[in-house]
């Protein structure tokens, strides 16, 4: 059970933002525009190498961000210092709260690209405010907990325990990290601070300093063991896996055994052929008549090399993942983009977007529900963007519009069932409901990811998912795309 308040409940964050936000609703302000009513979304238009899938991570500290969404007397300060912004606009951010309403997919759900994952309608000048903030939280983490999803696929199972505090982007990037992780499906975290915060289970071993700062191997082992019994995992490979560490783990564990003490043989290897030392380590601890061993390996793990391993007959059940997680290694960024989508004018919303000559970088006009549909297995097989005013089908045969051809028509054949995946969670300056738990939102996660077929979740190769547009939004679109014609 998490016990400390996470760093970004509290008043001060205002200033999380770019330069350039400050100076648009700065100038909304001043034109008169700032309480315009307009809709903005949150999506991503293309997922990390290899990807079939990415898991939703970053909601729930975005909706604590908004509940303490103050300016300070510290930060009026600060921006009169830069001369820049006039005083009435310095007022304005005095006394400023949120009034914006939100609504999201819930985190820890399995999304695609293109679709909107966050969508904040309210006034110019806060939804365009909060855009820097809700673009930090949820790219980050969705990113890692998406890159857990995949290694946690890799491992088939098998326990994967997230060390990668020491190599992540700072002391931020380790906790949202930590956090992203364990949504995504890690089972622990070394993080002592994301144990705190966050309530996810602690798992760690000890350094080769252990064993080194000892006048022997054993004798550090069996200190280790004095200390650490109920978590006692050996690190064998300071000086020689096979012809010292093994035996010497072997020989402390037999002592324990002896003593009374039933625990659970358990090693860590970190270097050399993961591959041969752990099979020669296994076929070691067996004839010493230890039957489940528990050997966890690490040094630069990632979903590849994990899933190679399994193909060598590797015998390892446990998996210490760091930097290539917490970094994310191949993909070192989430191309989420934040857009208007809808202006409240006249009475009515007018659908707005963005045109380019890159027809991918375009966007979907409208303000837009996400409905998911299933086949009688109970597997997504497509999602469609409607307006919220649309009528939606529940079932059935479901057509619609190509996102970039607009010409074409796409289908979803003998759908059972469908769900509505955007809900409010924001409104008026209060969340909506109740904060969900971190294993809530993992659960959410896992129940997800194993709804999805297999051929979504290949490594390499994964079958692209549909996300269409409806008929309405469509046609919305092919009418303004006409309209801006030269």
């Amino acid at each position: 059970m998490a016990v400390s308040p996470n760093w970004f409940a509290r008043e001060g964050l205002a200033l999380l933002t770019d330069f350039y936000e400050l100076t648009m609703i700065a100038g909304y302000l001043h034109e008169g525009r700032a309480d315009q009513q307009v809709c903005f979304e949150y999506f991503f238009r293309g997922m990390p190498p290899h990807a079939g899938f990415a898991v939703s991570a970053g909601l729930e500290p975005f909706v604590q961000y908004l509940e303490h969404l103050r300016f300070t007397d510290e930060d009026v300060a600060y921006l009169r210092g830069l001369n820049v912004f006039q005083e009435a606009f310095l007022e304005y951010l005095r006394d400023f709260k949120p009034r914006c309403t939100v609504r999201a997919i819930p985190e820890g759900t399995v999304v695609f690209p293109h679709e909107p994952v966050v969508q904040v309608e309210g006034p110019m000048f806060e939804a365009q405010l909060v855009e820097t903030a809700l673009l930090n939280f949820l790219n980050y983490q969705t990113l890692i907990a998406t890159k857990a999803a995949r290694i946690c696929l890799a491992a088939e199972g098998e326990p994967v325990l997230e060390f990668g505090l020491r190599r992540a982007h700072g002391p931020d990037g380790g906790l949202s990290g930590s956090r992203a992780a364990y949504i995504g499906g890690c089972s622990s975290t070394s993080n002592v601070l994301a144990g705190k915060t966050y309530g996810i289970p602690l798992s760690g071993t000890h350094a080769h300093s252990w064993v080194m700062s000892f006048s022997s191997e054993l004798e550090a082992f069996r200190a280790f063991a004095r200390h650490y019994p109920e978590r006692c995992v050996l690190l064998v490979d300071t000086y020689d896996t096979i012809e010292s560490g093994v035996p010497n783990a072997i020989r402390v564990f037999k002592e324990m055994h002896a003593a009374g003490r039933k625990v659970r043989p358990a090693i860590r290897l970190d270097s050399g052929d993961l591959a041969k030392l752990s099979k020669a380590a296994y076929r070691l601890m067996r004839e010493a008549g230890f039957d489940d061993p528990l050997i966890v390996a690490s040094n630069d793990l990632e979903e590849d090399l994990i899933a190679d391993l399994k193909r060598q007959g590797a015998r390892i059940n446990a998996w210490g993942v760091g930097t290539h997680l917490i970094t994310s290694h191949d993909c070192p960024s989430l191309g989420g983009v934040y857009k208007l989508v809808s202006v409240y004018k006249d009475g009515r919303w007018t659908p707005r977007m963005k045109t380019t000559a890159n027809v991918e970088k375009s966007t979907d006009p409208c303000r837009k529900q996400v409905v998911r549909y299933y086949n009688d297995a109970g597997q997504p097989v497509g999602d469609v963007l409607y307006e919220y005013d649309e009528m939606i089908p529940e079932c059935g045969a479901i057509v619609g519009h190509h996102r970039t051809q607009q010409n074409v028509h796409t289908r979803l054949r003998d759908t059972r069932r469908s769900e509505s995946l955007m809900e409010a969670v924001f409104r008026e300056g209060r969340r909506v409901g109740a904060a969900p738990g971190i294993d809530e939102i993992r659960a959410r996660a896992t129940a997800q990811i194993a709804a999805l077929a297999d051929e979504f979740k290949r490594l390499r190769n994964p079958e692209i998912y549909k996300v269409m547009l409806s008929e309405r939004i469509g046609h919305a679109k092919m009418k303004l795309l006409e309209s801006l014609e030269p």
